[in-house]
C-alpha cells in the first residue's frame, strides 16, 4: 500500500503543477488531494492542525489571487469587467477550441471581445488583450510557486 500511495502522490503533485499553467486540471486542489491520499494509504500521523491550516490557507490565497491577479492585468492595461469576463471565458474555452494555442489565444480573444462589446476602441481591447495574457501569466508564476510551497511544506513535515 505503501508503493501504491506514493505513486498516486506524485501523480497528483505533478497534475497540480501542471494545472497551475493548463487551467483545465484541477492544480492545487490535486495537490491538496494528494496529503488526504497519502493519509489514507501511508499513515495520518505527520499531520496535525498547523500543518491543514497553512495548506488550507495557502489553497485559498491561490484560489484568490488566481483569478484577482489575471483580473489585474485586464485592469492595468485599461480593461473593463466585460474583458475580465471574456478572459475568463476565453481562457476556460480557448484550450478546447484552439487546442495548441488556446491557452494564451483564449484570453486575449476573449478580453478584447469583451471589451469591443462594451464599445471600447480597437487599441483599447488589444491592449486589455495583452494585459489579460500578461495577467494569465502573473498568476501561473504566483500559482507555481505556491504550489511548489505546499509540496516543499509537505515533505518537510513529514522527513
Amino acid at each position: 500500500m505503501i508503493t501504491l500511495g506514493w505513486i498516486v502522490v506524485i501523480l497528483l503533485f505533478v497534475v497540480g503543477m501542471v494545472g497551475a499553467i493548463y487551467p483545465i486540471l484541477p492544480g492545487v486542489l490535486a495537490i491538496y488531494a494528494a496529503f488526504f491520499i497519502y493519509g489514507w494509504l501511508i499513515t495520518w500521523e505527520h499531520f496535525g492542525l498547523w500543518f491543514w491550516l497553512i495548506q488550507t490557507l495557502i489553497v485559498i490565497i491561490i484560489i484568490v489571487a488566481d483569478y484577482a491577479v489575471s483580473a489585474l492585468g485586464v485592469k492595468k492595461f485599461g480593461g473593463s469587467k466585460p474583458a475580465i469576463v471574456g478572459s475568463t471565458i476565453g481562457l476556460i474555452i480557448g484550450p478546447f477550441v484552439i487546442p495548441a494555442f488556446g491557452i494564451i489565444l483564449g484570453p486575449f480573444i476573449g478580453a478584447v471581445v469583451g471589451e469591443l462589446i462594451a464599445g471600447t476602441s480597437w487599441q483599447n481591447a488589444i491592449r486589455a488583450g495583452i494585459g489579460s495574457v500578461l495577467g494569465f501569466f502573473a498568476s501561473s508564476v504566483v500559482k507555481i510557486v505556491l504550489q511548489l510551497a505546499m509540496i516543499i511544506i509537505f515533505f518537510l513535515w513529514i522527513f
